[in-house]
């Protein structure tokens, strides 16, 4: 812990969060924001490239932002793209809406490299 700061935060995927949590915490951290584009374990894991998530399920999820209420700020960023989670932006909400966090919809940067990949921004026609 450094005098002076007030806050230390992480962004991250969630996958290794809950065992890396109580020492995060004796460090000092005190925000947290989780990137979490989807709610389906299987869209999880192609985006992470990864298997597991203690993330996608309520139950779960909701112990795990429970234990957070220590902190200082906890959000939930959620990259909305057209053609894959679109159609989950309801379930986010229904999802979160007892937890407490925030959950902030990001629109998608339509960027890959050198090229533009307008055609998943979920506004553009």
């Amino acid at each position: 812990k450094l005098e002076g700061l007030k806050t230390i935060a992480v962004t991250t995927n969630g996958i290794n969060l809950t065992r890396l949590l109580p020492r995060l915490k004796e460090a000092g951290l005190n925000a947290i924001n989780i990137s979490l584009d989807t709610l389906v374990p299987a869209k999880f894991e192609f985006i992470v490239r990864r298997k597991g998530t203690n993330l996608s399920s309520k139950a779960t999820a909701h112990i795990l932002f429970t234990n957070f209420r220590c902190l200082l700020y906890l959000q939930v960023n959620c990259v909305v793209m057209r053609g894959f989670n679109e159609d989950e932006v309801l379930d986010f909400v229904d999802f979160t809406k007892d937890l407490p966090l925030d959950v902030r919809f990001i629109e998608y940067m339509p960027f890959d490299g050198k090229y533009c990949c307008f055609e998943i921004l979920l506004g553009q026609k």
